[in-house]
């Protein structure tokens, strides 16, 4: 480990659970690696950060995070090619994202080569748990959490940033039917949107399931203060495809600032597309469904690459959408295009792969 920091401390772990593994039928985030990435923050400063067995954590009933929610997390991935070559997806994106939403909840921000580092280490000691083939992965969660046992309604002193990784293939499988928020909202202005912070994830649990009831398997969000401007589609940014056109909300302080997001913008400039960053209205979307000139609907996110939308509902009107698995269907082919890029079958003319140093 010669070429890490002296202050990355390794323990590697004495068997490895792989063989127990079915690579083949994985459940997206529920099988994990055998290895983890752990520093702690207390007196002042991160303290020395350590790659170890992948384990359980003991903490006190009173630690901060369980009552006032001081938790941020990312996704990223690990992509393997056929000649065993490890890369990441723009990780600097993920880096400086985690750090601004932990700014956001009065947590302090985590060292970029402790964070690169110990990144590459982890990889290096998981790395037969990175599979080739198109679609296949190493799903990414670094994640800060508040650990001070105390439950003065303050920020913590003392906090714990990890990593862990687990295998995954596509998120979803087919198209999804989703419901457009007129009442519950996932953010608001001025408020923590913008962060991946755990309680926006929280917070939709409930929204969600009642459009499940339904026969819906996410939310559409909408603005908190009048339901009449669309922004995020469940875990995911959400774009519209009108004509040949594609038009997508623009990030602030209740959209979060999607990686997959800015590469989808990036390579519909490459293509030729034309995509619109603005605000977009139910009303607009709907319109479009009417007089047929709505083609597409997906998400983009991290764990889902491209997600597309066969229907969706707003109040009671249904629209279907009818060019989901068309030939010239956008989101086929700016999924192909980023998984190209991201598995090294293409070339990457923005610099956003990054080449892990395998041992």
């Amino acid at each position: 480990m010669d070429n890490y920091t002296d202050k990355l401390s390794v323990e590697t772990s004495e068997t490895s659970k792989i063989n127990s593994v079915d690579f083949n039928n994985l459940d997206f985030g529920r099988v994990f690696t055998d290895h983890m990435f752990v520093c702690d923050y207390a007196d002042g400063k991160w303290q020395t950060p350590k790659v170890m067995p992948y384990q359980p954590m003991t903490y006190d009933p009173s630690a901060r995070v369980f009552h006032y929610g001081q938790a941020v997390f990312e996704g990223m991935k690990a992509y393997k090619d056929d000649d065993g070559k490890v890369f990441l997806f723009r990780p600097k994106q993920n880096f400086e994202r985690i750090n601004k939403s932990s700014a956001r909840l009065a947590m302090p921000a985590f060292p970029e080569n402790y964070f690169f580092e110990g990144l590459e280490a982890l990889l290096n000691l998981d790395k037969d748990w990175i599979k080739p083939g198109m679609g296949n992965s190493l799903y990414i969660r670094p994640f800060v959490i508040a650990t001070e046992p105390a439950i003065s309604a303050s920020p913590a002193n003392m906090y714990r940033f990890m990593i862990i990784c687990s295998p995954a293939q596509s998120y979803y499988n087919s198209a999804v039917r989703v419901l457009i928020a007129d009442y519950y909202s996932r953010s608001a202005n001025g408020g923590v949107g913008a962060a991946k912070a755990a309680g926006n994830y929280a917070a939709q649990f409930y929204p969600t399931a009642l459009a499940l009831e339904k026969g819906f398997q996410q939310v559409v969000w909408t603005d908190a203060s009048t339901h009449e401007f669309l922004e995020e589609a469940g875990t995911m940014n959400v774009f519209f495809r009108v004509g040949d056109k594609l038009i997508t909300a623009p990030t602030s302080d209740r959209i979060l600032d999607g990686v997959t997001r800015k590469s989808m913008i990036q390579i519909a400039e490459d293509l030729g597309v034309t995509c619109e960053v603005r605000r977009v209205t139910v009303e607009e979307i709907k319109a479009a469904a009417k007089d047929g000139s709505l083609k597409e609907v997906f998400g983009a996110g991290t764990a889902a690459v491209i997600s597309p939308i066969s229907a969706f509902q707003h109040k009671e009107e249904l629209f279907e959408i009818s060019g989901t698995d068309a030939e010239d269907s956008y989101a086929k082919l700016f999924k192909q295009t980023l998984l190209n890029i991201q598995h090294n079958l293409s070339d990457d003319k923005h610099g956003w792969r990054h080449e892990v140093k395998i041992n």
